[in-house]
């Protein structure tokens, strides 16, 4: 046997055999003194192959000693913390990997809070404060393949990301603020910037190294959900080391290419929000899309279809390192034609929720700003069969932010995918998130040739205001300008003419009849108008003349169409039918319940049977009504001229008497109006049943169950509209028991708008229908809604249907709650 050896192993069992046997402090010290010099520290170092023979076969087993004396009787063996401070130093100056693992091995093992334990707590954090976590890390780098051991570096890494949690465990409340996860990892973030700058430093001298063993820490670190905390201190340091640094970045592409496969997704997802932008990222990653497979597959697919959380600026630099590198850039082709086959997918745009619609659209604007032209035309047919595909799916929709949706991405990506043709316009209503998509479809440059970017607009604006201050150099404009100042009116005051009205030659119509035969037969336009303005007023005032003809007046409103400009048509249509329903409910509502499901009229004309039905219903329901005169609508200050022109003369002497009268008390509040019927519970069943009686018979040009899902979602509010309005009537439980057995036949449809209607009506039961009734009459129809209810509570894609029956689930829960107070003594 070598004699260096032997005399290292023959030292270190003589120090342990006084270490377990001497109570003498002196002597102790000396012992340990003497073991120092094998980790180079002192004056008279050992020979390397003793310092080496010492770390590699004797260190772990003496650092267990130490622990195994450690008590507080034995440290005070010396005075003034000798003892205890050369103890350390045998864990912050040896291997830092071995110190590391028999420190949480102790720790570990100690049962319960004692002496011990807080020493080697206190240790601890003293070990990282002093940084050698980066030591921990840079003896795995800077150690050979063939040498490495992959059971350790396991070992390390669980204890090294597990710290906090184990630590957490074993001290519970006693743990120290140096441990908690928000500390810990930002530090651990320091400590890898510490191992990649000696890497850096090693590099440049010539020396090999290898950055996995940071490579796994780091994964790990992020499938643990620590991706904020790490990246947060590691992403800023690197984008300002990568910059400008070749070596510096082939360390970072180094540092994610040796990331487990298990952690990529984790890794990537941290990386990709933690970035300010598509060139930092690129810096960071290099071609790493090229190269992985799986990071591939999260950077193309995952992060763009399965997961839709991200922010706009993060989808930006996404798609933005996709369209860095011309490497790079067919992915983003064939991911734009991925993407428009799942937006334009009619299953996608039922069942995805809205949120993630949003965040595809999104996509898709990015990705055409990113492609030049050449590259959309080489792939013109594919991605304008997709568009096209899922335009029609769109507007299709019953959801009006689903379509406006479809109109944004249709009117940009066709004008980019095929300029030369005829360009997609569409009328919406503009708001924050139309202009937010706007202005992602603006063109970037190509990285590869900023000169195809576009034309600039620098000469042009450098022109023009040479030809403006031609001619001695006074702009044009000031010069117009000047002359127009000389016939300027601006000093004249402005005559009032607020009170002015717009003369007519004819006069509005004073009887039902007259009214009728001027939308039917008249060709005199301003006489059409005045009849249509005054024809409200008219049917309050007339409400027996109006009864003698109200299902052909409802028959000419619904299919009255507008002649001329008139302002609010649709309104004066709209409540002229109303008062007429209101007026004569049973026949009217009779009539306008038949011809829903008759032929021959249009999408728009069926839904305006279903508003009127709903605003009358409210109208009758509306408590009070019976006991005060009909409300007379504002439109009928033109034909009585007189009455607006005239002062209000008793209003202003009673609002005089009343500023100069003094009170001495208040009286008593206004009494409450009284109590009046339900007229709305005679006719309800007018209202509601017949609209229940064919909803499943398909016409030529009317299928409620196929694509007019509008107009089916449209009919389910309305029925819950009407049932939440028979609150209190004698028909209340006919209507709900069929209510629910229409909702049960339906409670499948892909269309989010009718799972809505259905919720609504659901709920509308539970408030409409007495609670003792609902448990006598329809206790098996309620266990069947609880039990849909939940589900769709769970797992409905559409968030407002989740949040409609959730709140369905309460009103059955308040109803329990209410049944069982009833029934308990």
């Amino acid at each position: 046997m070598d004699p260096v050896l032997s005399a290292v192993r023959l030292t270190v069992r003589e120090a342990v055999h006084t270490l377990s046997s001497s109570e003498d402090g002196g002597l102790i010290f000396s012992t340990l003194g003497s073991l120092k010099r094998y980790l180079g520290e002192t004056e008279n170092p050992a020979l390397p192959e003793e310092q080496e023979e010492f770390a590699r076969v004797h260190f772990s087993a003496f650092l267990r000693c130490l622990v195994g004396k450690l008590s507080p009787d034995w440290l005070e063996l010396l005075p003034d913390g000798q003892l205890e401070e050369l103890w350390a130093t045998f864990f912050l100056q040896g291997p830092a990997d071995q110190a590391f693992l028999v420190l949480m091995e102790a720790i570990e093992g100690t049962a319960g809070p004692s002496f011990r334990l807080m020493k080697m707590v206190q240790l601890l954090a003293r070990f990282l404060r002093e940084g050698r976590m980066a030591a921990v890390m840079e003896a795995q780098c800077w150690q050979q393949t063939e040498l490495a051991f992959p059971l350790l570096q396991e070992a390390l890494v669980t204890k090294v990301v597990g710290l906090p949690d184990r630590l957490g465990n074993c001290l519970q409340r006693e743990n120290l603020a140096e441990f908690f996860p928000r500390n810990y990892f930002p530090l651990l973030g320091e400590e890898v910037v510490r191992v990649l700058q000696a890497a850096v430093d090693s590099l440049r001298g010539g020396l090999d190294c290898s950055v996995s063993f940071v490579s796994q820490v780091l994964g790990k670190a992020c499938v643990h959900g620590r991706q904020k905390e790490m990246l947060g201190v590691l992403v800023p340091r690197l984008t300002v080391f990568t910059q400008g640094s070749c070596l510096w970045q082939r360390v970072c592409w180094r540092l994610v290419e040796c990331v487990p496969d298990r952690a990529v997704e984790a890794v990537l997802t941290g990386l990709v929000e933690a970035t300010p932008g598509p060139e930092v990222l690129s810096r960071l990653l290099g071609n790493l899309v090229m190269k992985n497979k799986k990071a591939q597959f999260v950077m193309t697919q995952k992060l763009l279809f399965l997961q839709y959380g991200f922010t706009t600026p993060v989808l930006q630099s996404l798609l933005g390192y996709l369209a860095m590198d011309s490497q790079r850039r067919p992915l983003l082709v064939q991911v734009l034609q991925e993407l428009l086959d799942t937006w334009g997918s009619s299953s996608a745009i039922r069942h995805a929720p809205l949120s993630q619609q949003r965040y595809l659209s999104k996509a898709i604007l990015i990705c055409l700003a990113h492609l030049g032209d050449a590259e959309l035309r080489d792939s013109r047919d594919g991605l304008l069969a997709s568009l096209m595909a899922g335009v029609k799916c769109r507007l299709d929709s019953s959801l009006p932010a689903v379509r406006r949706l479809g109109m944004i991405v249709a009117e940009v990506a066709s004008a980019r995918i095929h300029p030369e043709g005829p360009p997609l316009k569409f009328q919406y209503e503009e708001d924050e998130l139309s202009c937010e998509m706007l202005a992602l479809a603006t063109p970037r440059p190509v990285a590869d040739s900023p000169s195809e970017a576009g034309p600039s607009v620098t000469p042009v604006a450098a022109e023009t205001p040479d030809k403006e201050t031609e001619d001695g150099g006074v702009p044009q404009a000031r010069l117009e300008g000047s002359d127009s100042e000389l016939d300027s009116d601006d000093e004249f005051v402005p005559y009032d003419m607020s009170g002015d009205r717009e003369l007519k030659s004819h006069k509005a119509p004073m009887y039902i009849r007259d009214c009728v035969e001027a939308l039917t037969t008249s060709e005199d336009w301003e006489r059409w108008e005045a009849a249509l303005q005054a024809l409200e007023g008219l049917v309050f005032r007339s409400q027996a003349a109006t009864r003698e003809v109200s299902v052909e007046l409802a028959k000419v409103l619904l299919h009255l169409e507008e002649k001329t400009s008139v302002v609010g048509f649709e309104g004066l249509r709209q409540r002229a039918l109303v008062a007429v329903t209101v007026t004569d409910p049973a026949r009217v509502a009779e009539y306008l319940t038949s011809q829903f499901y008759a032929v021959n009229y249009s999408l728009r004309q069926r839904m305006d049977i279903l508003d009127v039905l709903t605003l009358a219903a409210q109208e009758l329901s509306r408590p009070g009504r019976l006991g005060r005169a009909p409300q007379r609508s504002s439109l009928d200050a033109p034909s009585q001229p007189s009455c607006s022109a005239a002062p209000a003369w008793r209003a202003v002497v009673d609002e005089r008497i009343r500023n100069k009268t003094r009170h001495f008390s208040k009286g008593c509040p206004r009494r409450a109006p009284a109590g009046s019927p339900n007229e709305f519970n005679v006719v309800a069943g007018y209202f509601f049943f017949p609209l229940l009686r064919r909803f499943d018979k398909p016409l030529v040009t009317f299928d409620l169950l196929g694509d007019d899902q509008l107009v089916l979602g449209r009919l389910a509010h309305t029925l819950g509209a009407l049932m939440y309005l028979a609150v209190n009537t004698t028909v209340a439980v006919p209507m709900g028991k069929a209510l629910l057995e229409f909702v049960w036949a339906l409670r499948f449809h892909g269309d989010g708008y009718v799972r809505r209607g259905l919720l609504s009506a659901v709920s509308s039961v539970l408030l409409s229908v007495p609670a003792e009734r609902l448990l006598t009459d329809m206790s098996d129809e309620l266990l069947e809604a609880r039990s849909w209810l939940a589900d769709v509570a769970e797992k409905d894609p559409d968030e407002d249907c989740r949040m409609l029956a959730v709140k369905a689930l309460l009103l059955l829960e308040k109803l329990k709650d209410k049944l069982l107070s009833l029934s308990s003594p």
